[in-house]
């Protein structure tokens, strides 16, 4: 099983981009299936994609990627800010991996563990 690297990246942008708003996956996975519709990729259950997503959020932030955003910055306890972790994250699969592999393909290789700090953290050591 694979996690679904456009939607992780769409969430991660988002917790980068929404400071002041509260943060919603239901919908950041609606316009990302709205767009892939629009590049002639539709989603085939948008209702799952949009599970998959809150699924997505409380992973983030349990493993460390996401971390809630403190009050001085905005934070209304509905909205994140992203930790080194989900910034590395973020960088890893948003830009090219050292090496002959792209990087989802190299976390892909992890399975389900990827996400997991201790695994993740071996595997941003890899990537340095």
């Amino acid at each position: 099983m694979k996690y679904d690297w456009d939607l992780i990246e769409r969430l991660l942008h988002e917790v980068q981009n929404t400071a002041d708003e509260r943060f919603a996956p239901r919908a950041y996975a609606e316009e990302l299936a709205a767009e892939a519709g629009q590049a002639g990729h539709p989603v085939d259950d948008l209702d799952a994609l949009k599970a998959q997503a809150t699924k997505y959020e409380a992973q983030l932030l349990k493993a460390g990627f996401i971390a809630p955003r403190p009050e001085s910055q905005g934070g209304n306890g509905e909205n994140f800010v992203l930790t080194d972790r989900g910034l590395q994250l973020l960088s890893m699969i948003d830009s090219s991996f050292p090496g002959e592999q792209h990087p989802r393909e190299v976390l892909d290789s992890y399975g389900l563990a990827a996400l997991t700090p201790e695994v993740f953290e071996k595997i941003a050591i890899e990537a340095v």
